[in-house]
Formats: structure tokens, sequence, C-alpha cells
């Protein structure tokens, strides 16, 4: 990576929830947290559920956002890497963003190496123990058939009927989640499973809506990067050291 550049991670916006007028205000947020880091960013990492939903047809989009999308231009255009990652929430992202924006997109885990420190970058959704129920349905969600089948739907329904199931959702209507101690973590579980085959030095997931630094053992640690609803936090990695940081 450049010297005096940075490389940063940020994840779960979830816009479009739980009403118009704070997501709006929590786009503000994002777009200003963006415009804040442009000047000594090399990458950005944008780790799932930037959408509380969303579904490309092919030529229509959801409306609005259009600050945030700008915003990544702005930065993709400047020569900064831009990777989005797919969560549970905005998992039908197809080649939009690709195309208009110039980012890159990621269905599931990402491994990268900088400045001799290794990173597993994943959103989190669908690892560690338990949780069989959600891991069946991505599986149908991220087939094609289930795609086939939803764009078949009008826009007009179709959004409508996925935004009224947001609206529902644990993140729009409930408060902060709390930490219930390190063994019952399964993201932690799932990262120690993985360095018994192989190191990094960090993990790095959001979709837990609660910021989390822990260490795995004395080279590794688990860091999640919270959300934006109750939270405006984010990681840094400045090519010596990941911090975390909760504004």
């Amino acid at each position: 990576m450049p010297i005096g550049k940075n490389i940063y991670f940020a994840s779960d916006f979830h816009l479009g929830v739980p009403d118009y007028a704070s997501s709006r205000e929590r786009e503000d947020r994002v777009v200003a947290w963006l415009d804040s880091i442009k000047k000594d960013a090399a990458e950005v990492y944008l780790m799932g559920d930037i959408f509380d939903f969303w579904f490309e047809y092919a030529a229509v989009v959801p409306k609005g956002f259009v600050r945030l999308q700008g915003k990544i231009a702005e930065l993709t255009d400047a020569g900064i890497r831009v990777t989005l990652f797919k969560g549970n929430h905005d998992m039908w992202m197809f080649t939009y963003f690709q195309e208009e924006l110039g980012v890159e997109v990621v269905s599931d885990e990402l491994i990268i190496e900088r400045n001799g420190k290794r990173f597993f970058l994943h959103h989190g959704d669908g690892l560690g123990p338990g949780d069989a129920k959600y891991k069946l349905l991505k599986k149908i969600f991220r087939s094609r058939v289930c795609q086939w089948l939803f764009a078949r739907l009008h826009p007009n329904f179709a959004i409508g009927l996925a935004n009224g199931w947001s609206r529902s959702s644990r993140l729009a209507n409930k408060a902060k989640e709390a930490f219930v101690g390190e063994d019952k973590e399964w993201l932690v579980a799932y990262a120690k499973g993985v360095l018994q085959e192989q190191h990094f030095d960090y993990f790095v997931f959001g979709h837990r809506h609660l910021p989390l630094d822990i260490r795995l053992n004395e080279q590794s640690r688990y860091v999640n990067l919270g959300e934006w609803m109750h939270y405006s936090s984010y990681a840094v990695f400045d090519g010596e050291d990941l911090l975390l940081i909760n504004p």
C-alpha cells in the first residue's frame, strides 16, 4: 500500500430503514465520513448490508441513496479502490455497481495481504455453528431460480414488499446489540476454527452489529465493525496495525 495511505473498513449502514428521514440522516453521516477519509485512503471496504434491501432488475434499481453512490464514484474516479461485499440484506447485487461506480463486488470471503499482514474479510452471515435455517434460506435466495422468479414481479410490488419486510427487521426495531461473552460469539468460534488450518492476522466482519475487538491468540485478532444506526464505527489499517474506531 502507498506510504501515508490507509485502508478503511465499514459495514451495516442499512440504508432504507426504519424511515426516510432517519435513513437520509444516516446516509449523510456515511457520505461525510467517506469525504473525510478520501485524502488518505488507498482502499475502502464496505462489508455488506450497506442497503437494507437491494435488487437489480435488468433496467431498474431501487431509487434513492444517490448521495452515497455519487461519493463512491468520486472515490473510484480519484483512484481509490472501493470493494463492496454482499450482505444478507443486499445479496442481490449483480453488475450495476461495477459498471456505474467502478467498484469490486464480493459475494463471500476475500483474503488479502497488505504490508505482510493477512486479512480474512467476510460480511459474516452464514458462518460459524448453528443457524441452519438461515443457511438454507441463504442458499435459496442466492439461487438463480429464486432471483429469476423475483425479477418477474413488478418493481413497485416487489420492492414495496421487500421494504415492508425490512422495516420489521430486528435492527429497525431493536436497541443496541449486547455482548454476551466471547464463548457465545459464533464468529469468534468460526475464526478460531480457521486458525487451526491457516494463519491470519485479522478477521474483519460485519453482520454482528456490535463493535468488537477480540484477541484470538498472540498473533490474531477478530474485529467486528458494528453498524451505523446506533454507532458510527469503522476500522482503519495504517500499514502497521488495525484500529477499531467507535466515535
